[in-house]
């Protein structure tokens, strides 16, 4: 059985690392760099980074800080935040980056995603979605969350996923920075949705929300969270012990 994935996502913002709730009250935690090093030290078996106001303020994501990253930490990264082209992807990609994500430049051009599965392989595209419950259904926002889009979730996901786009970010904007969980009801719909890497968003604030996670959705193969690693909360190595007593696949150094 292949391993549960740890994920450490960081939220860059004019340079510094950040998280909120909710995407709101947005806090400065450390420098993404240091942060990204001691992650890649402390188990992490990837990390993500989102450039989380390039889409919003229309510019190129943080190229200087990714090539910093990329020659002192040595696990897969994914990048994301103002990806709008192929360009973009080549950009993200020559810096170091292993897996480009993709989020509100697929929004505003789908053909992004095929585009770029043709150029650099399906593993290399991932969908990230930022999805909340409006009108009894799950539906797709952009930009950081801040603009309903109206996109039917599972309907968008499986077209992303059509036309190449090899894994899957989930962000329940419901439960994002709340803790109390992440949104097994919605991963679950999008788990039976389509058959690639599903990786849980929002609203860990547990070690025990993570082998819960891992217990109700075995097709989850991820789960990301920031705040809690970040500030402490949840101990990767910890957080592995349990899930291996768990009966839950996990990387140890």
């Amino acid at each position: 059985m292949l391993t549960k994935r740890i994920i450490p996502c960081l939220d860059v913002k004019d340079g510094r690392v950040v998280k909120g709730v909710n995407f709101a009250g947005l806090r400065e935690v450390a420098s993404p760099v240091e942060l990204a090093e001691y992650y890649s030290q402390s188990g992490a078996d990837e990390l993500v980074f989102y450039d989380i106001t390039a889409s919003a303020e229309g510019r190129q994501i943080f190229t200087d800080i990714l090539k910093e990253t990329a020659s002192k930490v040595f696990i897969p990264m994914t990048v994301g935040g103002g990806i709008n082209g192929v360009m973009d992807f080549e950009r993200v990609l020559s810096c170091g980056a292993d897996k480009v994500s993709v989020n509100s430049g697929a929004i505003r051009n789908p053909s992004i995603i095929g585009e770029a599965a043709k150029l650099y392989g399906d593993q290399c595209v991932v969908l990230s979605v930022d999805a909340k419950r409006v009108g009894g259904k799950y539906t797709v926002f952009a930009k950081g969350g801040r603009e309903n889009t109206g996109i039917d979730a599972i309907e968008w996901i499986k077209r992303c996923v059509s036309d190449g786009a090899g894994e899957v970010v989930l962000n329940s904007i419901d439960t994002d920075g709340v803790k109390n969980g992440f949104d097994l009801e919605m991963l679950s719909a999008v788990s039976d949705a389509v058959n690639v890497p599903i990786i849980a968003s929002g609203g860990a604030g547990s070690i025990s929300d993570f082998i819960e996670l891992f217990k109700a959705l075995p097709k989850v193969d991820a789960g990301l969270a920031a705040s809690v690693f970040h500030f402490g909360e949840v101990k990767i190595s910890e957080l592995k012990d349990e899930m291996i007593r768990n009966g839950i696949p996990a990387r140890k150094e």
